[in-house]
């Protein structure tokens, strides 16, 4: 997929959410694996 092709608001709004969604899970696993270090 190029970078540069000219995205419709709708496919730009489906990219970040599943942007947002890689960070949140990145994120959760973060925390879920500070707490569970000794």
């Amino acid at each position: 997929m190029p970078v540069l092709d000219p995205n419709p608001p709708q496919g730009q709004k489906k990219l970040l959410m599943v942007f947002g969604a890689m960070l949140a899970i990145t994120v959760v696993i973060g925390v879920i694996a500070s707490i569970a270090a000794p």
